[in-house]
């Protein structure tokens, strides 16, 4: 394609905020020579951090404590050059001397407006204006202190996605204690490789949950975790499915409401300003190969980085209404609810999204939502099942579709604009929990080109490195060359830093390697070819398995595919999974046009030596198909960790195959 698939009108490169901000530096005392459109801004804010993120606090108006004549900081940031150096320092430090507190940030905005939209299958459920909001926070904040919380102390949340999950993260936010969840949809064993390794002194946890139409029941889970966690003093629970849940039968139990009921009234929450890299969320990998591993995560640097991808990258202000389809085990949670901070309105859903097939529509339709967050999976179903949002629902006030969780294929682009909105700034954003942000997102101001992710985040030196680690314009591996705020303070009991280093710098001495497989496009965006580390080596070429997902569920009669590597005669071969619409039955013909469509659009490398059909391809609680699950089956290897997936069952499927012995 010669041109892009979308640009943004003059009217509304004038009114972005992404404008205002390069206007706002051109004037700045840290003046940037140069600088006059994105790429130059780009180029100079990953050239000059220490003069970049400032401007970016500035502008976004960080709220923080004030020193009269002063900056609210010492320095910007110490060890630029120790991106991941020897113990005792792992790396630059940002910020030193500031105090802020994170929840205070997203409490800032007071008034009648809308903070909170919860909707859930069964349609609107409950709303919370920015003052009720401030309060409730109030009230929790002040039955978590009187349970002994404090400074430090963990505080976990086996939640859905309600308001209750907002308020119980701020709450501990507010006090400095570390917020730390998952969905409650995980396995007792699940939440215990999480919550069992950082000691929580807090549990909060709803009575169940709800998906597709049915309640699920958390309380006996609730009950085994409770005595499996010794350390753990305090147990509150949520009534959710039901008012008056039977909490007697867990250990020191308490209901939610009942609790705040002691602690409500006028006062406003009471922050605790604490230094800028003071540890505000402890996130988790996905726990596939072993026990997750613990990233903490510091709050300015999280507050930072999200008020930039916001309010820069995502063009989000006052009077937005922001939505992201995620649980709370997933960064994108984190990552919405630091909407607040902009004074937009956070809607939450929890439940299954298609179910009823229409709802998230139904939803953005009738509270005006102007961004729509979801991932490429609920693209591609919604285009298979022939949904056509723009003729069913008045999308009037929506801006931004933004895709994450895998890479958007480009006849998803298509879609989206032919399907959903013809005038729409689409950005398919790519980063990660590790970073509790993105390296690649989207640029308001600038076109989109089908199949790519516009532009590199600012301040994210983000590169692609071959595999003797120099920079190259082919695939390779996406990698970042330089410091940033976000990333993680810390793993959690890894005094030495020993997991943090061999997490991201052991494959390119002092490089952060994040295990995408990429490349850098013409345009100054960037292609995600899928996990480096799941990249197909048959004969020796490396492959992205995205560059087969997109051709093959183009095909009307394959809902979703899978593909690995099987280690074969020396050598690997592709093996390619496909679950098929119902009806439908891998034949001949069937096999020859998917072979057909991968070698006329890929290339003859791409071509899967087996193909077989499946009823279920396994994903983990997060919703990301697990290759490298799926790779261990079929090579007799244990999977060391089930309980990271959402569906374990589907793996005996693919357990001794005789079609892969021959």
């Amino acid at each position: 394609m010669t041109a892009p698939i979308w640009c943004p009108s003059p009217e509304r490169v004038a009114a972005a905020k992404l404008t205002r901000f390069l206007a706002h530096i051109r004037t700045a005392a840290t003046a940037a020579e140069g600088v006059w459109d994105v790429p130059s801004l780009y180029e100079w804010s990953v050239a000059r951090p220490e003069a970049f993120w400032p401007e970016v606090w500035r502008f976004c108006g960080v709220v923080a404590e004030q020193r009269p004549g002063r900056e609210p900081w010492d320095r910007v940031v110490t060890g630029l050059e120790r991106m991941a150096p020897p113990h005792p320092v792992l790396g630059p430090r940002w910020f030193e001397g500031a105090r802020l507190n994170f929840a205070e940030n997203l409490l800032r905005h007071d008034g009648d407006a809308d903070a909170l939209v919860f909707w859930n299958e069964r349609g609107p459920q409950r709303r919370l204006s920015r003052q009720e909001l401030r309060r409730e926070v109030a009230a929790a904040a002040g039955a978590f202190a009187a349970l002994g919380v404090g400074t430090g102390d963990r505080v976990v949340g086996f939640l859905p996605n309600i308001p209750e999950t907002v308020i119980a993260m701020l709450a501990a936010a507010s006090l400095g204690a570390i917020w730390s969840s998952c969905s409650p949809d995980f396995g007792v064993n699940g939440a215990l490789d999480r919550f069992g390794q950082i000691h929580p002194r807090l549990l909060v946890c709803a009575d169940g949950y709800q998906y597709a139409g049915k309640t699920h029941d958390s309380l006996g889970r609730i009950r085994e975790v409770r005595e499996r966690l010794p350390e753990l003093e305090h147990v509150v629970v949520v009534p959710y499915l039901e008012p008056h849940p039977a909490v007697h039968a867990i250990r020191g139990a308490r209901r939610w409401d009942e609790l705040l009921a002691e602690h409500r009234g006028p006062a406003l929450p009471a922050f605790v300003r604490l230094p800028f890299d003071h540890p505000l969320y402890i996130m988790y990998s996905s726990g596939t190969t072993g026990l997750p591993k613990c990233m903490v995560h510091g709050a300015g640097g999280t507050l930072l980085q999200h008020l930039k991808e916001l309010v820069l990258h995502t063009d989000v202000g006052a009077g937005d209404r922001v939505f992201y389809f995620t649980t709370c085990g997933w960064m994108m949670w984190n990552w919405l609810v630091s909407a607040l901070a902009t004074g937009a309105t956070v809607l939450l859903y929890d439940g299954a999204p298609l179910s009823p097939p229409e709802i998230l529509w139904d939803m953005a339709a009738r509270e005006r939502m102007t961004v729509f967050g979801t991932s490429a999976k609920y693209l591609a179903l919604l285009e298979k099942a022939g949904a056509a949002p723009a003729r069913t629902h008045d999308l009037t006030g929506l801006k931004a579709v933004l895709s994450t969780g895998s890479p958007l294929a480009a006849h998803s682009f298509d879609y989206v604009y032919q399907q959903i909105k013809p005038d729409v700034h689409l950005a398919s954003i790519s980063g990660g929990t590790d970073i509790i942000s993105c390296f690649a997102l989207g640029n308001p101001t600038g076109p989109v080109w089908r199949g790519e992710l516009q532009m590199r985040g600012l301040g994210m030196a983000v590169d692609v490195f071959d595999e003797r680690g120099r920079p190259t314009r082919a695939e390779g591996e996406l990698v970042c060359t330089r410091p940033f705020p976000s990333m993680p303070v810390s793993f959690w009991d890894d005094p030495n830093g020993t997991r943090y280093r061999a997490a991201y710098f052991d494959a390119f001495e002092g490089i952060w390697r994040h295990g995408d497989w990429a490349r850098l496009t013409e345009h100054g965006g960037l292609v995600i070819l899928g996990r480096s580390d799941a990249t197909l080596n048959p004969g020796g070429v490396r492959i992205g398995t995205a560059e087969i997902y997109r051709q093959v569920e183009q095909l009307p009669e394959v809902l979703e595919s899978l593909v690995i590597g099987q280690e074969w005669q020396e050598d690997v071969r592709i093996v390619l999974f496909v679950r098929l619409r119902e009806g439908h039955t891998l034949d001949e013909a069937l096999e020859e046009r998917i072979r057909r469509r991968i070698r006329d659009h890929a290339s003859p490398y791409h071509v899967p030596r087996k193909i077989l059909q499946v009823g279920d391809i396994p994903r983990t609680i997060s919703g990301k198909i697990t290759e490298l699950a799926v790779r261990d089956i079929v090579h007799g290897r244990q999977v060391r960790n089930v309980d990271a997936l959402a569906n374990p069952g589907a793996l005996d499927e693919y357990r001794n195959l005789e079609a892969l012995r021959t």
